[in-house]
This record gives C-alpha cells, sequence and structure tokens, in this order.
C-alpha cells in the first residue's frame, strides 16, 4: 500500500511504496498453459496504490508495457531519483486518482522484475529455467493475473488500463472473463500482431540469439548476451518513435566535433542516442525474458483465439464498457487498427468511445505527460465509477422495497 498521507494532493506522488509477491500454482496444482504445458511455482510480483473501499468496488488494474514493472507509481525511498514508469498518470488528484480507486500493478511472467520466468530456478534443477521455460501467450499472463486479482479478494474490477502489450492484457481480460470486469481502456494497442509489427519482433530476437554469449539461452552465471540485447532495444526503440519526433530533437546533428570522423563510431547525435539506450537496458533486462515477452505478444490475435476468427464473436463474449485511445504518430500499432478494433466492438454491441490523440511523439506517448491523456482517462474513470455506485444503489433500493 503507498505511505502517503494528507488530504490537499492534487498532482502529489503516492509516497513510499513496496513490492509485494504473491506464490501460487505449486505442484501438483501447477498453471495449465495455452500450449498444454504447466508451470508452476509461480511468484507474481505486483504493487498497489490506494485503499479497496468497502465494496471492493473500486479496483483498477494497470499492466505495464514489454519491458515495465509492476513499479507503476511513487518511489522505494527518499532518495530514489527516478518514481515508478507512470508516475504522471497513477497519484492523488492524477488521471487515475488514488483518492478515488485502489490501483493494482502487476508485472507478469516471463520477466525478470520479480516474477517468474527464464532467469528464475526451475524447482526440478535449481538452476535457471533458460529455454526449458514454457513459452506463454498473453492469455496466460492474464490467466496469472487472476489468480492474483482472486487473492486480493476482488470479484470484480472497475477499469483495466494498459499500454501497447498492457492494452492487450485489457482486451484478453475482458474477454476471458467477463463477469470480473466492468470497463477497459486499451491505449496505442491492437487487438492482433500485424506482420509487421512480427516481424519487428524476430529481428530483435536473431539480434539476442546471435550473439555469442546467448549459448542457446544458458548463459546464467557467465558473460551475458549483452551486445545482441542492446541491438534488439535499439530496434525496438525506434518502433516507439516517430520520425517527427527523432527529427526535432536529433534531425542530422552530430556529435561534439561536429565533422565527419571517417570510421564506424556513432558520427550523428541519434547514433549516440540509440548506443545509450542499448547500452542502459542490458543493466536492466534479461535477454531470454524479451525474446519469450516478444513471442507471447506476436501470438496474440483476440478473434482467432476466442472468436473463431472473428473478431465481433470475441468481443461478443463481454458486456464490459471500452475507451479506445491511439496516438496519430504511432507507426507500430497505428490507429487504424485501434479503428478496426471499435468497428468489432461496436457490431459486438458494447459501449465504446474513441480518441486519436495528436501528438507526435510515436508509440512511446501513452508513457509521457499528456494533459488530453489524463483527461480523457479521468473522465472515463469518473463515469465508470459513478455507473457502479448507480448500479450498487439502485440494488439496495430494489432489496430495501422487498423488505
Amino acid at each position: 500500500m503507498s505511505e502517503y498521507s494528507g488530504h490537499d494532493r492534487s498532482g502529489a506522488s503516492v509516497g513510499l511504496v513496496r513490492r509485494q509477491s504473491f506464490t501460487f500454482a505449486a505442484p501438483p496444482d501447477e498453471l495449465t498453459l495455452e500450449s498444454g504445458q504447466k508451470l508452476g511455482s509461480i511468484t507474481l510480483a505486483y504493487e498497489t496504490y490506494g485503499r479497496l473501499d468497502k465494496e471492493a468496488g473500486n479496483a483498477v488494474m494497470v499492466y505495464h508495457a514489454l519491458s515495465g514493472n509492476s513499479h507503476a507509481a511513487g518511489c522505494y525511498t527518499e532518495t530514489d531519483e527516478k518514481p515508478g514508469w507512470w508516475d504522471n498518470m497513477v497519484g492523488p488528484g492524477k488521471g487515475i486518482d488514488t483518492d478515488k480507486y485502489f490501483v493494482i500493478c502487476s508485472n507478469i511472467i516471463g520477466s525478470c522484475y520479480g516474477s517468474t520466468g527464464p532467469a528464475s530456478p526451475d524447482p526440478r534443477t535449481g538452476k535457471p529455467y533458460g529455454l526449458s521455460f514454457p513459452l506463454f501467450t498473453i492469455a496466460d499472463i492474464v490467466k496469472a493475473q487472476k489468480r492474483l486479482v482472486d487473492h486480493l479478494g476482488i470479484p470484480k474490477l472497475l477499469c483495466l488500463i494498459g499500454g501497447s502489450i498492457g492494452g492487450m492484457q485489457a482486451l484478453q481480460w475482458a474477454v476471458d472473463y467477463p463477469e470480473m470486469v466492468h470497463s477497459a481502456i486499451p491505449i496505442a494497442s491492437t487487438a492482433k500482431r500485424t506482420a509487421l509489427s512480427i516481424g519487428l519482433s524476430e529481428a530483435q530476437r536473431q539480434a539476442i540469439m546471435a550473439d555469442p554469449n546467448w549459448r542457446n539461452g544458458d548463459y546464467y552465471g557467465q558473460e551475458p548476451p549483452n551486445k545482441g540485447l542492446a541491438l534488439a532495444r535499439i530496434i525496438g526503440h525506434i518502433t516507439y518513435l516517430s520520425e517527427d519526433s527523432m527529427q526535432r530533437k536529433f534531425g542530422r546533428k552530430l556529435q561534439e566535433n561536429a565533422a565527419f570522423k571517417f570510421d564506424f563510431s556513432p558520427d550523428f547525435q541519434v547514433e549516440s542516442y540509440l548506443h545509450y539506450q542499448g547500452k542502459k537496458f542490458v543493466e536492466r533486462f534479461d535477454a531470454n525474458s524479451y525474446l519469450y515477452i516478444t513471442k507471447a505478444s506476436d501470438y496474440f490475435d483476440l478473434g482467432e483465439q476466442r472468436g473463431e476468427g472473428s473478431l465481433v464473436k470475441a468481443f461478443s463474449q463481454t458486456a464490459a464498457k471500452f475507451l479506445v485511445i491511439s496516438f496519430s504518430s504511432d507507426w507500430l500499432y497505428p490507429t487504424s487498427q485501434s479503428k478496426d478494433m471499435v468497428t468489432a466492438m461496436k457490431k459486438a454491441g458494447l459501449d465504446v468511445s474513441f480518441c486519436e490523440i495528436q501528438v507526435d511523439f510515436g508509440h512511446d506517448s501513452f508513457l509521457l505527460a499528456h494533459e488530453q491523456l489524463t483527461r480523457l482517462v479521468s473522465g472515463f474513470l469518473n463515469r465508470m465509477s459513478q455507473d457502479v455506485a448507480g448500479r450498487t444503489n439502485v440494488g439496495k433500493t430494489e432489496g430495501s422495497h422487498a423488505l
């Protein structure tokens, strides 16, 4: 829980937080994955912010993107220089107001931030799983998260909110567990990965696997495949940006010498920036986790997997209300994919709102402080909260009449 206290907290941080963990599916009761393989025991790292109300009706689930973690807001210590990855959105008086909502952020299976993944010890051998870790899907990620939500004693989630792969999880939740989902906000996401995005993922995976230090995934305790992982991150990072944002920030600006060096070291500022992003990434992420999570996202096709090839049929399995948000400069999951999602939702008879935000920061726009995104999320959550409160009051009134 957040340890922040006080009342006049508009725009404030949730304060000091702590990472928690939940372990389940111990043998012989392992979790059965979509592939038919079993996984257990499983530990999920998670954090919560705000307080759960008496009716347990104000729970909001927030999902991180590919290389994110459960640390969505606040700081672990007073001296932390960097707060959680969505601190600009989650907190008192912010878009996801922790004075109103009980916010949960769970790290996904397969990750390397406290949840069970390829770097975790295999209970059968005591050594890291490596490539013996079973492949999983977005549906498997959600199935594990449901166990956490059940553990927290929450019968229904007010809203599911996530960008990119986080948006895929929100969609999967709504279809797989409709009785537990009131609403969802998929942001900069898609109902299925296209050939372009799958191809980009494969290029990143091949960069990792081509590194001699990868050793077929068995590199733990040795020099990891840092060069391959850094290159994968460089490729991935480019997809998160836009041409306009890169041109505005870098253009063709050269390094400090302002002259070509006529060798293969970085001449341009954009080259140096990408090298820096790759170097920083290998300090915090596991190469095998990157392989597994990108593969899980490639497998995602909600219509094929849950609607016998029809996205309309898939969405017909839920009654959740949706707010779909895209960004005009996102070329990884462009607005056209969000519109396809919205069209299918409407044909399925769902209550859905849609907005394309005009901003030139690319796919990563959902991670940046943006007034319109904050306003949209806050307004939708308020409407959903009032909707739930209205239903609760009607139920109480009808109950009193019955007496």
